[in-house]
């Protein structure tokens, strides 16, 4: 490779790899600058190899493209590489298209489920927190980030949408045709659960489920409920600033969370006056499907000694992603704050144990799911041991 066709590889490449180096690695410091250029230096080498003694002809485009996405999937599953034109997709504030079908993905390899919204086109085909998206639209997911196949997942309402799906171990995927929907007003509701127990199901964290949920509530408490259950498994959806309002309902005093920037640099988020208006007895439900809004609510009363964790580990995920302009055009979807627990300990990444742990239970492809519900039970179990307001 010619030392000008190097100098422009490296003119393009560099920037990126200062930005994931630099953005992506939250809370820690680099080891130095030597360091860096001692990166850029071994890039430079797997470079001029390929193109140099590569037995076919290389597409450099394509190979860079390849080392820009590479780079970024070596940090959390929610930063992404965007091409330009998916650059300007952000930039230009443009709505999402009304229909989805009620998944939020991640990333393992492919792209893979944190969980089926209730009621949603992909939770009455039977897809759970775990499920593995080979391809969507047979379009194979191995190399597609999170942030594209959320949007390949939207549409206009009552278009469909082909996912094929491998569960656990299982050998053959199944493929499933999903028909895309507007997302429902209202993702909370209330029932009674027992005598002097209310509980309360928030589906979803958006701006309006804190006047939700408080207007629940207050109905479960004319009805003669003391104490509560609210469950926040398979919850997804929402800011985490969303996650932080709704935690304001049963927090009246103290640190509901931490954020934190580049180089450790935090701030504290705390109770307000006027926080805090509702003190009933609680226990909270989440497993590995809570995530993003719902999984900071959970962190703020867990940390608060407000409500117990019932269930299962939690997946953390709860990071602010950023647009990174690049000279191209390209763009960097970058994790640049992450939230703490309140008392300081990573959230991100890392997740919440449960108080009480309880499994729920597997379910094969195409079986109903169980009648019985052992981390409701266990809930239950543990507040009846837990003292009236």
């Amino acid at each position: 490779m010619s030392s000008k066709t190097r100098l422009i590889v490296l003119s393009i490449s560099a920037p990126v790899i200062a930005f994931a180096i630099v953005g992506g690695f939250l809370g820690k410091v680099m080891a130095g600058q030597q360091s860096a250029y001692q990166h850029l230096r071994i890039f430079d080498d797997v470079v001029n190899l390929i193109t140099s003694a590569y037995v076919e002809e290389v597409n450099v485009d394509k190979v860079m493209r390849g080392a820009m996405h590479g780079l970024v999937d070596s940090l959390d599953p929610d930063s992404a590489y965007l091409t330009p034109e998916e650059a300007k997709q952000v930039e230009s504030g443009a709505a999402l298209p009304p229909g989805g079908v009620g998944l939020e993905l991640t990333r393992q390899y492919y792209l893979r489920v944190i969980a089926a919204r209730d009621n949603s086109p992909a939770a009455k085909a039977g897809l759970r927190t775990g499920d593995y998206i080979r391809a969507i639209n047979e379009t194979p997911t191995r190399e597609m980030s999170v942030w594209e196949g959320m949007r390949a997942l939207r549409g206009a309402p009552g278009t469909k949408v082909s996912v094929t799906v491998i569960r656990g171990n299982a050998a053959d995927p199944h493929v499933v045709e999903l028909s895309r929907e507007a997302e429902p007003a209202s993702m909370v509701s209330g029932r009674m659960a027992g005598a002097g127990v209310g509980y309360i199901r928030i589906a979803a964290i958006g701006a309006t489920a804190s006047a939700q949920v408080k207007t629940q509530i207050a109905d479960l408490t004319k009805g003669g409920a003391s104490k509560l259950v609210v469950d926040v498994r398979h919850t997804v959806g929402g800011s985490l600033d969303d996650g932080l309002s709704l935690a304001r309902l049963f927090v009246g005093t103290g640190t509901l969370a931490m954020r934190e920037t580049k180089n450790g640099a935090r701030e504290t988020v705390s109770a307000a006056s006027g926080d805090g208006s509702i003190a009933l007895p609680m226990v909270l439900l989440v497993d590995t499907g809570t995530s993003g809004a719902s999984e900071v609510f959970a962190s703020a009363l867990a940390g608060n000694q407000r409500a117990d964790l019932i269930g299962e580990h939690t997946i953390g995920r709860a990071a602010v992603q950023k647009l990174v302009k690049l000279p191209d055009g390209a763009a960097l979807w970058l994790s640049t704050t992450r939230y703490l627990t309140p008392a300081g300990a990573p959230l991100h990444e890392k997740g919440l144990d449960p108080t009480v742990p309880v499994d729920e239970p597997d379910v094969e492809f195409g079986q109903p799911v169980p009648a019985t519900d052992p981390i409701l039970d266990k809930a239950l179990e543990r507040l009846s041991a837990k003292k009236a307001a």
